[in-house]
């Protein structure tokens, strides 16, 4: 990846908070949450017991929170209530929130979707497209536990390629058994848990082929989530020399991470997500598993995020903000830590990001890809949450606990 643009995202965060000056509530339940959602939106909730799911067809069906405790329990989401609530529509991005949100790559490049054609990469210019900020997704089914979504539309690249696309989103919220057989073991009684997945399918209905040439788009879905000052994400990676798998992490998104906020130890890479330090990082392909997670040992709450990786797949799109030399060489999973954008202001949440994306889609006509990101949030002992975090993660919780020390 080429040099990133240092200043886009202070930029980015000024106009999401309506420059700097804004104030979100304390914490809130799920129920407090919900029956806030309902008020501004056409938020349905999917139960199975307990664990509860909100989702909001008029966001692209994003999964704005859920619960492992009930209406009392705690919400894991992110929620910008102050936008939300003014029900204004701004220029650039409606950040509403949501802990999983549909969203399509690249966003910078040649192939960009958020440029138009001949533009310079600049925040002025930049403009997150309609379809996955402000358009409702139409419903097309609806159960107890899940609800299926649909959208066609065409998007034009920065490039001038136009990609007729249908999109199918399905949110499916997982029984207690489910959830056990995803982790590969037992749930013991102690530990709550909601386990719920995204299934994100886009399909080519236009009369040509996505090529390379013409540029590619990608599925790209990301969490924000709420942190705590002690939130560690948990990256695991695939081991091997730097020659044969590129560098294990990528931390020049905003700017070199500094030690006490990125640690390596063990085939994991640790991140500081304590909402106090803008900071972006990313693995690549070859570098990649199917699983990531984070560990807030204040609340005693392990979150795993597992989705597809096509064995083999080595082009993702990259979106960096300039012309690209290599613009399938982009990351596969990303975290973002919310911070203050700049010494005074305040940050956008804080908030930190868990974010997954499918390869770049080379679809011919007819042709269709299906990206699932799985999330499955755990409250209960440590010692129950460290033989999950141990199967999952490859990780000891002692050792994310110890990672910033």
């Amino acid at each position: 990846m080429g040099k990133p643009e240092i200043l886009w995202p202070i930029g980015w965060l000024l106009i999401a908070t309506g420059c700097g000056m804004m104030h979100e509530e304390t914490a809130k339940t799920f129920g407090e949450d919900a029956a806030f959602l309902r008020r501004h939106s056409d938020a349905v909730v999917l139960e199975e017991g307990d664990a509860m799911v909100a989702v909001v067809p008029r966001w692209q069906g994003r999964v704005m929170t859920s619960t492992a405790g009930g209406e009392d329990g705690p919400s894991y989401g992110w929620i910008h209530r102050d936008l939300i609530r003014s029900g204004e529509v701004r220029r650039h991005i409606n950040a509403y929130g949501g802990e999983d949100r549909f969203w399509l790559g690249p966003e910078g490049g040649q192939f960009s979707i958020f440029f138009k054609k001949g533009d310079p990469f600049d925040l002025e210019h930049w403009q997150t497209p309609p379809l996955i900020d402000t358009e409702p997704f139409d419903v097309k089914e609806r159960t107890p536990n899940s609800i299926a979504l649909r959208k066609k539309a065409a998007i034009t690249n920065y490039s001038g390629t136009t990609f007729d696309l249908e999109i199918e989103r399905a949110v499916v919220l997982h029984g207690r058994a489910a959830a056990a057989s995803l982790l590969g073991g037992d749930l013991p009684e102690p530990v709550k848990a909601v386990a719920y997945e995204s299934r994100n399918t886009v399909r080519n209905v236009g009369n040509a082929g996505w090529t390379r040439e013409g540029g590619l788009l990608s599925i790209w879905i990301l969490a924000m989530l709420n942190h705590s000052p002690a939130t560690t994400v948990v990256l695991p990676f695939v081991a091997g020399p730097e020659a044969e798998l590129g560098p294990i992490v990528n931390d020049a998104y905003f700017g070199e991470v500094p030690d006490d906020r990125l640690r390596i130890s063990g085939g994991v890479v640790f991140f500081r997500a304590d909402g106090e330090y803008r900071s972006k990082i990313g693995i690549g392909p070859r570098r990649a598993l199917p699983v990531l997670g984070s560990y807030d040992p204040s609340q005693r709450h392990l979150t795993i995020v597992q989705y597809d990786k096509p064995e083999g797949a080595t082009e993702y799109v990259n979106s960096m903000w300039e012309i690209q030399e290599e613009p399938f060489a982009g990351d596969v999973v990303n975290s973002y830590n919310d911070g203050p954008p700049a010494p005074g202001q305040k940050p956008l949440g804080p908030f930190y990001e868990l974010e997954t994306s499918s390869p770049a889609l080379a679809l011919a006509p007819g042709d269709s890809y299906t990206h699932a990101h799985r999330t499955i949030h755990l409250e209960g002992p440590e010692e129950d949450l460290d033989a999950i975090c141990r199967r999952a993660l490859g990780v000891a919780i002692a050792d994310v606990k110890a990672a910033f020390e």
